[in-house]
């Protein structure tokens, strides 16, 4: 081989070894932050949309459905829900009937908050008409008994209550007795004020309710 020749082939070799030594690195892979943080967290996250959720808001327990200062205001809550009433509905009877007072008697024999005649306590498995528990419980369900038997009717049911619903029967409606007229519109307009959530704070201390002068089955 010649010199010329060699030369020419020492040059090709230079120009080969030069184009693989500049042969550019294959570039880095990045991870964004939030990338990172995600698959650290096991989360995933979408455009435009938050990686956190809100807990969904339940009822505590013990809590009203009745205006702040309504004497008995959680149990009578309570009672009215497990029997499916308007809790002012019955918080108007039970402020009609005793005046919040858990000791309330009438001539005719019925006491406590609920006002229960002792064989209706006893049919509703109330055992101490003086429990407020219990009075409260045994008036909701006594209260939803007349609703189902006058189809839900609620003068008929709160007249029944008041007089009993064999004088509802007989008459068809309320009884020509002016207590339970006054009683049935008594009843109807305190319940409208417990639905106003700007009712006035009401105290048990002096009881609003007059003795019962009707006939009365409960």
């Amino acid at each position: 081989m010649s010199i010329e020749a060699a030369m020419s082939r020492i040059s090709q070799l230079q120009a080969m070894l030069a184009g693989a030594t500049s042969a550019p690195a294959p570039a880095p892979t990045t991870t964004s932050f939030s990338s990172a943080l995600a698959s650290a967290t096991g989360t995933t996250t979408l455009a435009g949309t938050s990686a956190t959720t809100s807990p969904i808001a339940t009822p505590a327990a013990g809590t009203s459905a009745l205006p702040q200062g309504t004497p008995y205001a959680a149990e009578i809550t309570a009672a009215a829900q497990a029997n499916g009433l308007d809790p002012a509905l019955l918080a108007g009877l039970i402020k009609q009937e005793s005046g919040f007072n858990p000791t309330a008697g009438s001539p005719a024999g019925a006491r406590g908050l609920a006002q229960l005649m002792p064989g209706t306590a006893a049919g509703l498995g109330v055992t101490n008409v003086l429990d407020p528990v219990q009075s409260i419980n045994g008036g909701a369900k006594y209260l939803k008994q007349q609703l189902d038997a006058f189809g839900g009717d609620v003068v008929k049911a709160l007249a029944a209550y008041n007089a009993g619903p064999g004088a509802v029967t007989r008459f068809g409606g309320v009884p020509p007795y002016a207590e339970t007229q006054n009683y049935v519109k008594a009843v109807q307009a305190h319940a409208a004020t417990f639905r106003t959530t700007s009712a006035p704070a009401l105290s048990s201390a002096a009881p609003s309710f007059s003795p019962s002068s009707a006939p009365s089955e409960i």
